[in-house]
């Protein structure tokens, strides 16, 4: 059994503006003195971090039979066809092909997807979009489970 997981990091690029954060707090806090300017540093540094933090801790994982991505788990026996998805594929299923009813884990700055379908009668949604860096890999591992 072929296992996955992911973490959909947030870039560099955002870690630099949680530090300009930092900064702009604390030039903001300059007049009132040394400390507050320090406090405004690494308070706003830190509240920065924290929110970068959590939105690019998302995590995808296929393990033990069913597909864990987010906060949601479905067993293979709901999943369907995996889709790999290039960064003009993905973008479309993103904005004017996208189906309100879908489960969407979605980071603009990772291009490329997964969309998988999902089976179960029960359930009325009608795929699973996943923004993921290895599409490849996630849908062999979706394929083995499903096997």
């Amino acid at each position: 059994m072929q296992s996955y997981e992911e973490r959909l990091t947030a870039p560099r690029s955002w870690w630099v503006i949680a530090a300009a954060v930092g900064v702009a707090c604390a030039l903001m806090l300059l007049p009132l003195g040394t400390l507050p300017m320090l406090g405004g540093l690494v308070g706003g540094a830190a509240l920065a971090a924290v929110l970068v933090s959590s939105y690019g801790s998302a995590r995808i994982r296929v393990v033990a039979g069913s597909l864990i991505a987010g906060d949601a788990k479905i067993p293979a026996a709901a999943l369907g066809e995996a889709q790999v998805l290039d960064a003009a594929e993905a973008r479309a299923w993103r904005t004017y092909k996208a189906d309100t009813r879908a489960f969407m884990l979605m980071r603009s700055y990772i291009p490329t997807a997964v969309r998988v379908e999902v089976n179960d009668p029960a359930d009325p949604t009608p795929y699973v979009y996943l923004s993921t860096r290895h599409p490849e890999e996630l849908s062999a591992a979706l394929a083995a489970i499903r096997a």
